[in-house]
């Protein structure tokens, strides 16, 4: 049980975030519009977690790299799962945003 929390907080195996974006993967910050207007990394796009499930739209490709972040990685971690649970296969929780920022 503590190895499947590790991975659902994304305390798994060390993840290579600037290699990610380097391959195209798409960030996507799901604060509140609100917060994402006070900061966020140039390029990801907001798409609160409370509304993520009916704008599945805007991530066409299951198989594309997606990284979640948010203000402290339980709400990015929440959106992970909600991705993988759509059938969305190369999901990585990013935590937060200004931590991924920093390893990119």
């Amino acid at each position: 049980m503590f190895e499947e929390l590790k991975k659902l907080f994304g305390f798994g195996p060390k993840v290579n975030y600037s290699e990610l974006v380097a391959k195209g993967a798409m960030i996507i910050d799901v604060r509140t519009k609100g917060e994402f207007a006070g900061g966020h990394i140039r390029g990801s796009i907001n798409i609160p977690v409370d509304q993520l499930g009916k704008n599945l739209n805007k991530i066409k490709d299951k198989s594309r790299i997606v990284i979640t972040c948010c203000a402290s990685g339980a709400r990015s971690s929440s959106a992970k799962s909600i991705l993988k649970s759509n059938g969305y296969s190369n999901v990585h929780n990013g935590g937060s945003w200004q931590s991924l920022k920093n390893k990119i």
